[in-house]
């Protein structure tokens, strides 16, 4: 850790409350400057300790969960007898290059959008959704899990350090904004569950069925005043507004259009629109859109379309909400024996201009790359690349990506990331 730097001024930090209570008695004004010198001496010190807290680097952690037992390469899910655990990986943005942490044995995997780790706003605990698990009957086949992993990111190392228990297979996680509410979607379960934090642990509070499993209820994510959750309901190609009160989550009977098969949602950081992508109807070479919803109190609109490119996959907001990176299939996870099939998949970088998105880029990445997110400073954007079990570094620079040329090796096949504060 660095030496904190006092240079600068802090002039957000918390000044402390110092109350002087009058004395009765006639001070001289020279006894009066005397008396006050050691408070002034008490104020300073507890200034320059607010500012070391402001100033003093932290982790600024970005977690990548990387899975072993399925394997997509073949361009069908197939089962791995024997692979080593599943783990994840923490890279901690603050230095560049990232320093890095391997932690063993946490369950997750491939099989849902890679927004299943979310780190409170706090940056105190990761949630990891377990979303299968093997069956022992059919050594090639699979069953839902229900397991949400805690692990506590204050610890050194960090460690899991408690589960619970959410819906079939739980799959995309959201954490509200004041962090205190979880809301997980259960693919398999045609549901949400609803937790609070309690500590370092989950507490359940309901688990709300508002469609057939069939439709896959893919994602999830909180408006910023945590009173709504819009649910992505997949195949039935919609998104579901429900309503967070003390008891948990109610779905309204409110269904929000969006282009094709929603897999991924995620607010902007104003409250003021809610983005959805995923593949279209078809199957070939089609471009496929990101969807703009206007959020106006607690109503919501489609307005617009932005084309992206074929199969998105996820996508990011940078922490300002000016930017949006989408990661695409582009034809990279149909098999290589397949016709059409590309060896590479795609970046789109889309930038947010007032109400307006705007594809800017588009640049090539590894092939089948799950997740992406920017790095907590929204300097550079993470890529995991499925196959090549690794996770590629891009610069943001003058409204463009850059390719740092950098690549961090994963123990297994990355799958979900997220990032901290």
């Amino acid at each position: 850790m660095a030496a904190p730097d006092f240079s600068g001024q802090c002039p957000d930090a918390p000044v402390p409350l110092i109350r002087w209570r009058p004395d009765s008695r006639p001070v001289r004004s020279e006894d009066r400057l005397l008396t006050m010198l050691p408070r002034f001496t008490v104020l300073l010190g507890a200034l320059a300790s607010s500012c070391v807290v402001l100033a003093a680097p932290g982790h600024r952690w970005v977690i990548s969960a990387n899975e072993n037992k399925l394997d997509l390469a073949t361009g069908s899910q197939r089962v791995l007898p024997g692979a080593r655990p599943d783990n994840l990986t923490l890279l901690d943005f603050a230095v560049f290059p990232p320093t890095v942490l391997q932690i063993d044995a946490v369950p997750n995997t491939v099989l849902g959008p890679p927004s299943n780790v979310a780190v409170t706003p706090d940056g105190r605990l990761a949630l990891v959704a377990d979303s299968i698990v093997l069956d022992p009957s059919r050594p090639t086949g699979w069953a839902p899990g229900r397991r949400i992993h805690v692990v506590d990111l204050g610890l050194s190392p960090p460690a899991v350090v408690a589960s619970a228990e959410g819906g079939d297979q739980p799959s995309g996680i959201a954490i509200s904004r004041d962090g205190t509410r979880v809301a997980v979607a259960n693919r398999a379960g045609g549901s949400v569950s609803s937790f609070v934090i309690a500590g370092s642990r989950l507490q359940p509070l309901n688990t709300v069925v508002f469609t057939v499993a069939t439709n896959e209820v893919s994602d999830v994510a909180f408006s910023p005043d945590g009173r709504r959750v819009l649910a992505a309901v997949t195949q039935a190609g919609h998104l579901r507004v429900l309503d967070w009160n003390a008891d948990g989550l109610v779905a309204r009977e409110r269904r929000i259009s969006t282009y094709g098969k929603p897999y991924r949602v995620a607010c902007t950081p104003d409250g003021r629109f809610v983005l959805a992508s995923g593949a279209g109807h078809g199957n070939a070479d089609d471009t496929d859109a990101l969807t703009v919803i206007a959020a106006e109190g607690d109503a919501f609109r489609t307005v617009d379309y932005v084309p992206l490119a074929s199969g998105p996959e996820s996508f990011d907001l940078s922490p300002d909400g000016r930017w949006i990176a989408a990661v695409l299939m582009n034809r990279s996870n149909i098999g290589p024996k397949t016709a059409g099939y590309r060896d590479h998949g795609l970046i789109v970088l889309v930038e947010r201009s007032g109400d307006k998105f705007v594809r800017r880029q588009e640049l090539p990445t590894g092939a089948i790359p799950e997740g992406v997110v920017f790095t907590p400073d929204g300097r550079y954007v993470v890529v995991q690349c499925h196959p090549d079990r690794e996770l590629r570094l891009y610069e943001l620079t003058r409204g463009k990506l850059r390719d740092t040329g950098r690549r961090i090796p994963v123990p297994g096949m990355p799958s979900g990331i997220g990032r901290g504060p």
